[in-house]
């Protein structure tokens, strides 16, 4: 997938800064080097101008499985904030890095131990720029 993703400056420099503590911690796992290759390709914005249907950090997305069709709402959150009972998803997680400057619309795929799990990137339920708040 090459759609063109977009990230606020803020997010996409404190994803950057994430990323390095990573590396000098503990190594590169697999999806930390996705979510770098993810920023690389990424169009930044300022956050002042974000589409308010792009997924950015602490949104609250609708998300369609495409295979089995059910729909789930999660949040896009950094690791210290991740909740899984909660539906706070990092932004580490497959699905984190797979969402992350995706718009509506969208469709994304990532691999997992049983194949390929493809989701449409139904709604942005919630974006913190979209509401003027741009330091979440």
């Amino acid at each position: 997938m090459n759609n063109t993703i977009y990230l606020t400056e803020q997010d996409y420099k404190r994803l950057v800064d994430l990323i390095q503590i990573q590396r000098q911690s503990n190594g590169v796992p697999a999806n930390i080097g996705k979510l770098g290759e993810e920023l690389k390709r990424a169009v930044r914005v300022p956050s002042e101008e974000i589409p308010a249907n792009v997924v950015t950090m602490n949104s609250r997305v609708l998300l369609q499985d495409l295979q089995g069709g059910r729909e789930l709402e999660m949040t896009l959150v950094y690791p210290k904030d991740a909740d899984i009972n909660s539906r706070k998803i990092s932004v580490f997680a497959p699905v984190g890095t797979a969402i992350i400057g995706c718009k509506e619309g969208d469709v994304v795929e990532w691999p997992v131990p049983s194949g390929t799990i493809k989701y449409k990137v139904v709604k942005v339920t919630f974006q913190p720029e979209a509401t003027g708040d741009y330091t979440l």
